[in-house]
């Protein structure tokens, strides 16, 4: 393993993200792409709009320019590097469009779908076509391999989507979806080294990225990552489990953006059949805003537990 490999790229990344959001941010200011807000939310959202949104093209920079300087070595980067711009640029044309026609909306739901799917089905024909993966997955902590024959494909695009939607429902707060994806990314930065060192650049790169825009959205958020961000860190972390051949690990590892999807999913699902809510709010996070939490103390606690939960992950290597 090079070192250098893990040191350099998050400096690098880092750099062009703390360099780039100053630059940007007056850019999307000016052109008065902010964040709406929804009505029904919270109170404390309201003071939120207007910020400017999109960010997430910083952090998609600044992995992209970082990771061109390693695709000739670690051309293992390429699947991921992929997948995250590509769900990047369905979250950025969501975003434009919420922005253009200043509503909430964007994408309609199907039209975010097929993006998704897409991009899912590029990234699965490379695997197929372009390397000698086939359709084993490791079993975490008993580290047995299995073959799961023809369940890989339905399965991969399950988690991918999944996972990016899992991601973006977690963005909801300043800092959120920053604080707990760059700990995911650390976690994947020490699997890889283990297991596949040669994508440790990308890791390293969205560590780095997410670090330096993170200085500007905690709290107060200066800037928003928007879907944009929000779905290609999904991307991110699916496409890397995949390469790693553990995507199981992303239930543990990712349990916020579960738990996050699974809160929307339970109370749709009560409303419709009972006209009754189990949450005060959904996504989870909103509820415990609105039972008296601090946004910062919600963000810390869900960091936390990501953070316990990685440790706990890196027993699974």
């Amino acid at each position: 393993m090079n070192k250098y490999n893990i040191i350099i790229p998050a400096l690098i990344s880092f750099g062009a993200s703390m360099a780039l959001c100053p630059i940007f941010i007056p850019f999307l200011r000016k052109l008065k792409f902010g964040q709406s807000v929804r009505d029904d939310g919270p109170q404390s959202h309201l003071s939120k709009a207007g910020t400017p949104t999109m960010g997430g093209i910083v952090i998609l920079v600044s992995i992209a320019l970082t990771s061109l300087f390693y695709l000739k070595s670690c051309p293992e980067i390429i699947p991921i590097l992929f997948t995250t711009v590509g769900f990047g640029l369905v979250g950025l044309l969501d975003d434009y469009l919420k922005i253009v026609f200043k509503n909430s909306d964007g994408l309609k739901p199907w039209q975010k779908m097929l993006g998704q799917f897409i991009v899912t089905a590029v990234f699965a024909f490379y695997m197929y076509k372009y390397t000698d993966y086939g359709t084993e997955m490791v079993i975490p902590f008993i580290n047995k391999t299995i073959d799961i024959g023809w369940v890989y494909y339905p399965l991969l695009f399950f988690v991918m989507i999944g996972t990016a939607n899992g991601s973006n429902f977690t963005d909801g707060l300043d800092g959120l979806a920053s604080s707990v994806t760059v700990l995911i990314a650390t976690y994947f930065t020490v699997a890889a080294a283990v297991l596949l060192p040669n994508i440790t650049p990308v890791t390293c790169a969205v560590a780095g990225a997410l670090l330096g825009f993170l200085v500007f959205n905690v709290y107060p958020a200066r800037v928003f990552m928007g879907d944009t961000g929000s779905l290609a860190l999904g991307g991110f972390v699916a496409s890397t489990a995949y390469m790693l051949k553990m995507p199981l690990i992303i239930v543990l590892v990712a349990l916020v953006y579960l738990v996050e999807v699974l809160s929307v999913i339970i109370q749709v699902t009560s409303y419709k059949l009972t006209k009754k809510r189990v949450f005060k709010m959904a996504p989870i996070h909103h509820h415990f805003e609105l039972s008296g939490w601090p946004e910062t103390k919600v963000v810390a606690i869900f960091s936390i537990v990501t953070a316990i939960l990685c440790l706990i992950g890196i027993l699974a290597l």
